[in-house]
């Protein structure tokens, strides 16, 4: 979840039961879809209404001997609170992202904040700075046509090859699954 501003900021919360940072996130209800569920529980625990954006991607662990699996989406949240926080949280902290990666308990959600995050914030820096020009009148059209044939065998060669090797997080996902 991101809120806007210079810089933009990553929001981690603290629980109350082991007082450990983690990025929002909680329990689905019977039936819900986990889109209105991720919504519903970023406003509970951080008091922040969102709009929510794209599929950012997923982690999976083991707990209890069961397995669990977290989705994550790309959320802008609101200015201010428009609610006070659940009481199973003690703290909402609006971080940078190096600094939110560094706060986070758990080593596979500072993995998953490192790799994802980054996009995320970028995304967040490119909108803003979209509509900025777009204020100002100075949009300029983009020409799909203009590329080469070339060109696009390169981008497809290159998404191609990034697909071939595994990222860091897909070894510990699938190691998770196991």
């Amino acid at each position: 979840m991101v809120r806007g501003g210079a810089r933009p900021r990553v929001a981690v919360v603290q629980r109350r039961k082991d007082e450990l940072w983690v990025l929002p996130r909680g329990k689905l209800r019977r039936d819900e879809h986990p889109l209105n569920g991720a919504r519903r529980e970023v406003v509970e625990e951080t008091g922040h209404r969102v709009i929510v954006g794209m599929f950012l991607g997923a982690i999976a662990y083991r707990t209890r001997g069961r397995p669990k699996v977290v989705q994550f989406w790309y959320m802008q949240a609101a200015a201010y609170p428009s609610r006070d926080v659940m009481k199973d949280i003690v703290a909402v902290e609006w971080l940078t992202l190096a600094a939110a990666i560094r706060r986070l308990s758990y080593p596979l959600e500072k993995l998953f904040l490192r790799n994802v995050g980054r996009h995320a914030v970028l995304r967040h820096k490119r909108k803003r700075h979209r509509k900025a020009h777009a204020r100002a009148g100075k949009v300029k059209r983009r020409r799909s046509a203009g590329r080469t044939r070339a060109t696009k065998a390169k981008k497809a060669a290159s998404r191609a090859a990034g697909r071939a090797r595994p990222t860091t997080l897909r070894r510990v996902l699938r190691r998770l699954a196991a």
